[in-house]
Order: structure tokens, then C-alpha cells, then sequence
């Protein structure tokens, strides 16, 4: 093999950002590693699922398992929230949840997108405690209280509408001050064709000019009544959309957003995306998120006024993930049809990051991780003779990197010297001789940022002490 060269990479924004749900009142967190190897790339973020009712003698129990003998017939009957508790803020600390998987998410190169009710009736140390516990997670966002036109969750009940509004800008504007490394995401109602107007848009008016980021959630088909009942034909527990009528629903949303913020553009995103197999079935399951997602990437007419979907959720005690949990083992996932076609929506370019390359670099190589829509990595170009039948890089250091060849990442963790490439091949064999490049990045190993950096709060640095050995061989051992 002739000698190796590096070259300077940026990854960048996709036309239209991916982000998963790992965990929530359905399911169980499933560690990032699994989930890689399961969908051959990191997502630009990961959706985490926590509540915080510091006030409720019950906490930081989960609700359900201190309230289990409570007759509950519907998911969120309980006194708060079934989500997993925040362990932080005034009377916690980081050492629990979710910071433990916040780290795993960053040391596997993806953004943290942590999804958060909060009793509106929390003071304002304790808000500037939470905002403090995200400083060292990087460019994080937070979607506070979502779903907060409807009446199901538990703030919802001690609250006015207006109330809540002003808490959501109260607890931006405290983030805006101790945590500016962290966006806010406000997930409400959308548009209303009898008035020409969003949901309740008067009592969050201000919530939405202050916010970061747009949001709805939707799902094409939903069995809300889960798990105390099953959903059958002619039920009054669940729904069904038309995905074209969903699709102009969201940008209507959109555009009334605009028009309410004195026609200035904000990200637009929808925070829970699927479709129930409760009602759907499996096959339908992806055939409607494959429509809504090609809708999408076809739109010529308004192209970029959406910026990201989060796939609900990755594995799933119901129907709403790419995987069922296995009943009988809860860490053992049953995979659904979705899982193919999902996985080729992510490996589509219109949903992938881009890739800006450089000029070539010398090592040792110095590398940026500013977040997954903002990091500055090596390339290495490589020159297959034909399909290979070993396919392995080797690292003398420590170095945390995530990498991609071929259309497919892999992680390698600070005690890992050798990772094997070859599963890059097996789904995408070369058919001939081919140049392919090798991509690099490091991510913060601990999954925190050094805050005694100048700007450690939006950026990690880590470096690579040489090139690494890269071995390819295009048949077996012995013949």
C-alpha cells in the first residue's frame, strides 16, 4: 500500500437532520453502541425522556413503580409523569440519570436532545441548578414541558396555559444566562384552518418568539389507549392521518410561526415522528413514515423550511419502535419492518451530514468536536483492488473517535487499539476496484466538554498522535 495522506474534514448540517428517541415511558434506554451497529450511523441527536417534580413527596421514585398498586387506566393518570427522573438539579447531583447516558450519546458523536417536564411550580434556584447541570454537555437542546396544549401531562394540571407559557420563558431565559451552549425546543399545537391561527397561540405567544426551535409532535397513526387496551376496528382509542394531509398540516405550522415572529425563520422540527403499528401493522408502519420522509426530500417548492424529525422511539414495549422489547428479556429487541426502510431513509445524502473536505494536514492532528452538525475531522483516502476480505485500522493511543467508510460509522472507545471495517462490506460489497475514504472524528471521550477552554462550552479538541495503520487484504489468509 502507498503511503497514507491526510486531509482535513468538516461535517456539517444535513439538508434535513435525523435524531432517534432512546427511552421514555414505553421502553428502556438501549446503550449507543447496539443501536450503531443496528443502523450503520450516529444520529445528529439522541431524545432523552425525564420529568422533574421535586415538590411530589413521590420523587425522585418513577412515579409508577411508587404509585404501582394505584388503579390507573390510562398512561398518564398517575400524580406526574411516567418518564425516568432527572437525578440533578438543587437536591441531586450528575452522577445518575440522565447525565450517564448524556455521556454515552456525546462519546459517541451525537448531540443530546433532552426532552424534560417540569412542575411549573419550581423556583428559580432550582431551574439555574438544572442549567447549571447541562453547561458541560456542549451544544445540547432541551425541549421543556412538550406536548403543552393538550391535557395529559401531569404540569399541565398545575397550571394555566398562560402560566405555562410564561414558565417556558422564564426557564429560557435562565438557560440564555447560566447555559448559553443549550437551545430550547417549544413542542405545541399547530395550526387551527377555523381561526387561521395556532393552538392556544395567544397564551404562548412569547414561548414561541423566544424559543429556538419550532416544534409538533405527530404521529400518523397513534393508539393512545396503550397499554389498556387494544386497538381494533371501530375503537375510540386511536387514530389514523393521511400523510399528505399531516405534511401540509406541519408546514402550515410553519408558516403561521413565521408570520407571528414578524416573519423571521426559526428551525422547524418535529420531535416525535412515527406511525402506531397498534393500528397501522408493521408493513404500513413504514410505508407511511417512507411517504412522509419523501414528501420531504421531494419538496422543490419550500425547500429547507424543515430542519429535523426525531424517529420515536428505537425500541419500544408497544408498537412505536423500530424494535418490539422482547417480553420475555427485556434487553433483547425484536426488530420490525421499519427497521430496513428507516435505515435507508438515514443513508439517504438528503438525510445524511455533509462533508466538506480540506486541505491535506500532517500529524500529529488536532481535531474539533463542536457538535454533530459542527466538527473538524481527518480523511484519509484508501484504494481497494477489489472487495476486501479483511479490513482493519489499528491505533496506538487513547484517542475516542467515531469513523466512517463505505456508507457505514463504527466507534472506537479510548481502550479499543483495533477496530474491524469489515461489516461496512457486507451490505454494500465493492463490485470492482474502488477509492474510498476513511473519515475521522473524535468526540469528547468522558462525553463532557472542558469548560477551562476559552470556548469549552461549545467546542471539545483532541489529538491524534500519528497516522494509524490501516490494513487491507482482498483475499483469505491461506487459499
Amino acid at each position: 500500500m502507498k503511503e497514507l495522506k491526510a486531509i482535513k474534514v468538516h461535517m456539517g448540517a444535513a439538508d434535513c437532520a435525523v435524531d432517534i428517541g432512546d427511552g421514555s415511558e414505553r421502553g428502556e434506554y438501549v446503550n449507543q453502541d447496539y443501536m450503531l451497529h443496528k443502523l450503520g450511523r450516529p444520529h445528529r441527536g439522541v431524545s432523552l425522556m425525564y420529568c422533574y417534580y421535586p415538590l411530589d413527596e413521590q420523587f425522585p421514585q418513577r412515579i409508577s413503580e411508587a404509585c404501582k398498586d394505584m388503579d390507573v387506566s390510562f398512561a398518564w393518570d398517575y400524580p406526574y409523569d411516567d418518564y425516568f427522573t432527572y437525578k440533578g438539579g438543587l437536591e441531586g447531583n450528575t452522577d445518575g440519570e440522565p447525565f450517564t447516558y448524556m455521556r454515552d450519546v456525546r462519546r459517541h458523536g451525537q448531540d443530546v436532545v433532552l426532552t424534560l417536564t417540569v412542575d411549573p411550580n419550581v423556583s428559580d434556584e432550582q431551574l439555574i441548578a438544572i442549567a447549571k447541570d447541562l453547561r458541560p454537555f456542549g451544544r445540547m437542546l432541551i425541549r421543556i414541558n412538550h406536548e403543552c396544549t393538550g391535557n395529559w401531562f401531569s404540569f399541565t394540571k398545575r397550571a394555566s396555559y398562560k402560566e405555562l407559557g410564561d414558565f417556558f420563558v422564564k426557564f429560557h431565559r435562565i438557560l440564555k444566562e447560566y447555559a448559553p451552549n443549550v437551545k430550547t425546543i417549544l413542542c405545541a399545537g399547530g395550526y387551527d384552518p377555523s381561526t387561521g391561527k395556532l393552538e392556544m397561540e395567544e397564551e404562548f405567544l412569547q414561548a414561541y418568539r423566544e424559543c429556538d426551535i419550532w416544534s409538533i409532535d405527530k404521529y400518523f397513526a397513534l393508539h393512545w389507549g396503550w397499554p389498556y387496551d387494544v386497538a381494533e376496528r371501530g375503537g375510540t382509542t386511536h387514530s389514523r392521518s393521511v400523510i399528505k394531509e399531516v405534511y401540509e398540516y406541519t408546514k402550515k405550522t410553519y408558516k403561521r410561526l413565521c408570520e407571528i415572529n414578524d416573519g423571521v425563520e426559526k428551525p422547524m422540527v418535529m420531535s416525535e415522528l412515527n406511525a402506531d403499528g397498534d393500528v397501522t401493522g408493521p408493513y404500513d408502519q413504514a410505508d407511511m413514515v417512507k411517504e412522509f420522509c419523501d414528501l420531504l426530500k421531494a419538496d422543490k417548492e419550500d425547500k429547507g423550511w424543515f430542519n429535523a424529525f426525531t424517529m420515536y422511539q428505537f425500541r419500544d414495549r408497544g408498537r412505536l419502535g423500530l424494535e418490539i422489547e422482547d417480553p420475555n428479556y427485556p434487553d433483547c429487541g425484536i426488530e420490525q419492518p421499519l427497521m430496513k426502510t428507516y435505515k435507508e431513509i438515514i443513508h439517504d445524502e438528503f438525510y445524511s451530514p455533509k462533508m466538506t473536505s480540506g486541505e491535506e494536514i500532517s500529524f500529529p492532528a488536532k481535531l474539533r468536536w463542536g457538535g454533530a452538525e459542527d466538527a473538524e475531522g481527518i480523511e484519509i483516502p484508501l484504494h481497494f483492488d477489489k472487495n476486501p476480505h479483511f479490513c482493519e485500522v489499528y491505533f496506538e493511543d487513547d484517542s475516542n473517535v467515531i469513523m466512517e467508510i463505505n456508507g457505514k460509522w463504527f466507534y472506537k472507545s479510548p481502550k479499543a487499539k483495533c477496530i474491524d471495517l469489515m461489516s461496512a462490506f457486507f451490505e454494500k460489497p465493492l463490485e470492482g476496484a474502488a477509492d474510498l475514504t476513511l473519515r475521522i472524528f473524535a468526540p469528547p471521550a468522558s462525553g463532557e466538554n472542558d469548560l477551562s477552554l476559552d470556548d469549552g462550552l461549545m467546542n471539545t479538541y483532541s489529538t491524534i498522535e500519528k497516522m494509524p495503520k490501516i490494513r487491507i487484504r482482498t483475499e483469505p489468509v491461506e487459499l
